[in-house]
Protein backbone atom coordinates (compact mmCIF):
# COMPACT_ATOMS: atom_id res chain seq x y z
CA UNK A 1 0.00 0.00 0.00
CA UNK A 2 1.80 3.44 1.35
CA UNK A 3 4.15 4.33 3.47
CA UNK A 4 2.25 7.00 4.98
CA UNK A 5 -1.03 9.49 4.77
CA UNK A 6 -0.33 10.56 0.69
CA UNK A 7 -0.10 7.11 -0.18
CA UNK A 8 -2.85 5.89 1.82
CA UNK A 9 -4.83 8.31 0.21
CA UNK A 10 -3.76 8.04 -3.35
CA UNK A 11 -4.80 3.96 -2.45
CA UNK A 12 -8.02 5.48 -2.53
CA UNK A 13 -8.38 7.85 -5.03
CA UNK A 14 -7.63 5.31 -7.06
CA UNK A 15 -10.79 3.91 -6.80
CA UNK A 16 -12.53 6.86 -9.05
CA UNK A 17 -13.39 4.28 -12.19
CA UNK A 18 -14.78 6.93 -15.07
CA UNK A 19 -14.84 7.13 -19.27
CA UNK A 20 -14.24 8.28 -21.98
CA UNK A 21 -15.46 8.80 -26.13
CA UNK A 22 -13.66 9.37 -28.57
CA UNK A 23 -14.11 12.76 -30.93
CA UNK A 24 -12.80 16.09 -32.25
CA UNK A 25 -13.05 19.44 -30.15
CA UNK A 26 -16.20 20.13 -32.10
CA UNK A 27 -18.06 17.66 -30.80
CA UNK A 28 -16.60 16.92 -27.41
CA UNK A 29 -19.09 18.35 -25.73
CA UNK A 30 -21.93 15.70 -27.03
CA UNK A 31 -19.38 12.90 -26.89
CA UNK A 32 -18.54 13.42 -22.88
CA UNK A 33 -22.53 13.41 -22.81
CA UNK A 34 -22.56 9.99 -24.08
CA UNK A 35 -19.83 8.51 -21.96
CA UNK A 36 -21.15 10.09 -18.37
CA UNK A 37 -24.72 8.47 -19.85
CA UNK A 38 -22.72 5.14 -20.07
CA UNK A 39 -21.06 5.19 -16.91
CA UNK A 40 -23.87 5.83 -15.02
CA UNK A 41 -25.95 2.96 -17.16
CA UNK A 42 -23.31 0.50 -16.13
CA UNK A 43 -22.13 1.47 -12.50
CA UNK A 44 -24.94 3.57 -11.25
CA UNK A 45 -27.61 1.13 -9.54
CA UNK A 46 -24.86 -1.63 -8.72
CA UNK A 47 -25.49 -2.72 -5.44
CA UNK A 48 -21.94 -3.37 -4.46
CA UNK A 49 -18.56 -4.62 -6.65
CA UNK A 50 -15.10 -6.50 -6.30
CA UNK A 51 -12.37 -5.50 -8.45
CA UNK A 52 -8.84 -7.02 -8.96
CA UNK A 53 -6.03 -4.37 -9.53
CA UNK A 54 -2.40 -3.85 -10.06
CA UNK A 55 -0.77 -0.69 -9.09
CA UNK A 56 2.32 0.57 -10.05
CA UNK A 57 4.27 3.69 -8.72
CA UNK A 58 6.37 5.44 -11.79
CA UNK A 59 8.64 8.25 -10.94
CA UNK A 60 9.13 11.10 -12.97
CA UNK A 61 12.58 9.89 -14.06
CA UNK A 62 11.22 6.56 -14.55
CA UNK A 63 8.80 7.83 -17.27
CA UNK A 64 11.45 9.84 -18.99
CA UNK A 65 13.28 6.07 -19.55
CA UNK A 66 9.97 4.61 -21.19
CA UNK A 67 8.92 0.81 -20.52
CA UNK A 68 12.88 0.65 -19.38
CA UNK A 69 11.82 0.68 -16.02
CA UNK A 70 9.49 -0.62 -13.70
CA UNK A 71 7.83 1.15 -10.42
CA UNK A 72 7.06 -0.82 -7.46
CA UNK A 73 3.90 -3.19 -8.32
CA UNK A 74 1.79 -3.99 -6.02
CA UNK A 75 -1.91 -6.16 -6.81
CA UNK A 76 -4.67 -6.97 -4.63
CA UNK A 77 -8.43 -6.64 -4.11
CA UNK A 78 -10.93 -3.91 -3.78
CA UNK A 79 -14.78 -3.88 -2.56
CA UNK A 80 -17.48 -1.23 -2.58
CA UNK A 81 -20.56 -0.53 -1.29
CA UNK A 82 -22.52 2.46 -1.68
CA UNK A 83 -22.95 5.03 -0.64
CA UNK A 84 -19.22 4.81 1.56
CA UNK A 85 -17.97 1.76 2.53
CA UNK A 86 -14.80 0.64 1.06
CA UNK A 87 -12.55 -2.32 1.18
CA UNK A 88 -8.77 -2.91 -0.21
CA UNK A 89 -6.85 -6.01 0.20
CA UNK A 90 -3.66 -5.83 -0.88
CA UNK A 91 -2.43 -9.40 -1.63
CA UNK A 92 1.56 -8.74 -3.02
CA UNK A 93 4.26 -7.68 -2.10
CA UNK A 94 2.60 -7.48 1.44
CA UNK A 95 -0.44 -8.29 3.12
CA UNK A 96 -2.27 -5.13 4.49
CA UNK A 97 -6.25 -4.24 4.84
CA UNK A 98 -7.42 -0.59 3.97
CA UNK A 99 -10.62 -0.02 5.44
CA UNK A 100 -12.96 2.69 5.17
CA UNK A 101 -16.92 4.08 6.13
CA UNK A 102 -18.42 7.82 6.19
CA UNK A 103 -16.49 7.94 10.07
CA UNK A 104 -12.93 6.25 10.10
CA UNK A 105 -10.35 4.49 7.66
CA UNK A 106 -8.56 2.06 9.19
CA UNK A 107 -5.05 0.80 7.64
CA UNK A 108 -4.02 -2.84 8.72
CA UNK A 109 -0.70 -4.05 8.49
CA UNK A 110 -0.46 -7.68 9.72
CA UNK A 111 3.09 -7.95 9.77
CA UNK A 112 4.01 -4.98 11.43
CA UNK A 113 1.47 -6.23 13.78
CA UNK A 114 0.45 -2.73 13.64
CA UNK A 115 -3.27 -0.56 12.87
CA UNK A 116 -3.70 2.97 12.00
CA UNK A 117 -6.88 4.83 12.61
CA UNK A 118 -7.79 8.16 10.72
CA UNK A 119 -10.76 10.28 11.41
CA UNK A 120 -12.77 10.81 8.55
CA UNK A 121 -12.04 14.25 8.06
CA UNK A 122 -9.11 13.10 6.62
CA UNK A 123 -10.28 11.52 3.28
CA UNK A 124 -13.87 12.68 3.40
CA UNK A 125 -13.65 14.90 -0.37
CA UNK A 126 -11.30 11.45 -1.84
CA UNK A 127 -14.80 9.07 0.11
CA UNK A 128 -17.11 11.17 -1.63
CA UNK A 129 -15.82 11.47 -5.00
CA UNK A 130 -15.13 7.86 -4.89
CA UNK A 131 -18.70 6.89 -4.41
CA UNK A 132 -20.07 9.15 -6.82
CA UNK A 133 -17.73 7.66 -9.73
CA UNK A 134 -19.08 4.25 -8.69
CA UNK A 135 -22.56 5.67 -8.61
CA UNK A 136 -22.50 7.11 -11.81
CA UNK A 137 -20.93 10.24 -12.28
CA UNK A 138 -24.08 12.35 -11.38
CA UNK A 139 -21.96 14.91 -9.02
CA UNK A 140 -18.17 14.88 -10.85
CA UNK A 141 -18.86 17.79 -12.70
CA UNK A 142 -19.20 20.07 -9.67
CA UNK A 143 -15.84 19.91 -8.34
CA UNK A 144 -13.55 18.60 -11.23
CA UNK A 145 -12.81 19.87 -14.77
CA UNK A 146 -13.57 17.25 -17.52
CA UNK A 147 -11.36 16.65 -20.06
CA UNK A 148 -11.69 14.68 -23.45
CA UNK A 149 -8.46 13.39 -24.84
CA UNK A 150 -7.53 11.06 -27.79
CA UNK A 151 -7.99 7.62 -28.05
CA UNK A 152 -4.93 5.27 -27.10
CA UNK A 153 -2.90 3.40 -29.20
CA UNK A 154 -5.44 -0.01 -28.71
CA UNK A 155 -8.43 2.52 -29.27
CA UNK A 156 -9.56 2.65 -25.86
CA UNK A 157 -11.07 6.44 -24.77
CA UNK A 158 -9.50 8.75 -22.03
CA UNK A 159 -10.63 12.09 -20.04
CA UNK A 160 -8.83 14.57 -17.78
CA UNK A 161 -10.28 15.08 -14.38
CA UNK A 162 -8.63 18.33 -12.84
CA UNK A 163 -9.31 19.30 -9.52
CA UNK A 164 -11.49 22.49 -9.46
CA UNK A 165 -10.69 24.29 -6.83
CA UNK A 166 -7.02 22.24 -6.97
CA UNK A 167 -5.93 19.90 -4.59
CA UNK A 168 -3.02 19.65 -2.62
CA UNK A 169 -1.96 15.97 -2.94
CA UNK A 170 -3.33 15.52 -6.72
CA UNK A 171 -2.93 17.45 -10.04
CA UNK A 172 -5.45 15.17 -12.29
CA UNK A 173 -6.64 11.82 -12.86
CA UNK A 174 -6.58 10.52 -16.14
CA UNK A 175 -8.88 7.18 -17.00
CA UNK A 176 -9.09 4.88 -19.70
CA UNK A 177 -12.08 3.03 -20.78
CA UNK A 178 -13.48 1.01 -23.05
CA UNK A 179 -15.68 0.90 -25.83
CA UNK A 180 -18.14 -1.18 -23.44
CA UNK A 181 -17.60 1.48 -20.45
CA UNK A 182 -15.06 -0.64 -18.05
CA UNK A 183 -12.76 0.93 -16.52
CA UNK A 184 -9.17 -0.30 -17.52
CA UNK A 185 -6.80 1.76 -16.54
CA UNK A 186 -6.64 5.03 -13.55
CA UNK A 187 -3.46 6.72 -13.53
CA UNK A 188 -3.05 9.56 -10.43
CA UNK A 189 -0.58 12.18 -11.43
CA UNK A 190 0.63 13.90 -8.17
CA UNK A 191 2.32 17.85 -8.04
CA UNK A 192 5.88 16.69 -8.38
CA UNK A 193 5.22 14.27 -11.93
CA UNK A 194 4.99 11.26 -9.80
CA UNK A 195 2.03 8.97 -11.28
CA UNK A 196 0.29 5.89 -9.67
CA UNK A 197 -1.39 3.86 -12.05
CA UNK A 198 -4.05 1.44 -11.59
CA UNK A 199 -5.41 -0.98 -13.76
CA UNK A 200 -8.20 -2.78 -12.92
CA UNK A 201 -10.07 -5.91 -14.15
CA UNK A 202 -12.39 -8.49 -13.17
CA UNK A 203 -15.17 -6.52 -12.02
CA UNK A 204 -18.08 -8.94 -10.15
CA UNK A 205 -21.35 -7.28 -9.21
CA UNK A 206 -22.19 -7.98 -5.14
CA UNK A 207 -25.75 -7.96 -4.19
CA UNK A 208 -24.58 -8.95 -0.45
CA UNK A 209 -21.41 -8.41 1.79
CA UNK A 210 -21.22 -10.58 4.94
CA UNK A 211 -22.18 -8.77 8.31
CA UNK A 212 -18.64 -7.02 9.51
CA UNK A 213 -17.09 -7.04 6.07
CA UNK A 214 -16.73 -3.43 6.03
CA UNK A 215 -15.68 -2.91 9.82
CA UNK A 216 -12.63 -3.43 11.46
CA UNK A 217 -12.29 -5.13 15.33
CA UNK A 218 -8.34 -4.45 16.47
CA UNK A 219 -7.18 -8.21 16.65
CA UNK A 220 -5.18 -8.74 19.73
CA UNK A 221 -1.52 -7.89 20.27
CA UNK A 222 -1.56 -5.38 17.30
CA UNK A 223 -0.45 -1.85 18.16
CA UNK A 224 -3.46 1.00 17.53
CA UNK A 225 -1.59 4.03 16.41
CA UNK A 226 -4.50 6.68 16.39
CA UNK A 227 -3.79 9.70 13.33
CA UNK A 228 -4.96 12.70 14.08
CA UNK A 229 -4.85 14.20 10.82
Amino acid sequence: MGKDIKMTKTFIIFNLIVLLFHGSAAFAKDDLSTVLEGIKGKYGNLPGLSIAYTREVITRSMSMLGNQVKGDLATGQMFFRPPYSLRLEQKTPNIETLIANEETLWWYIPDKKRAHKYPSQEFGKELRLLSDIFRGLSQVTKNFQIMMSDQTEQGKYQIELIPDPPWQEIDRIVLTVTHAYDIRVVNIHNQLGTITRFTLEGLTVKDNFEKGFFEFILPEGVELVEEKG
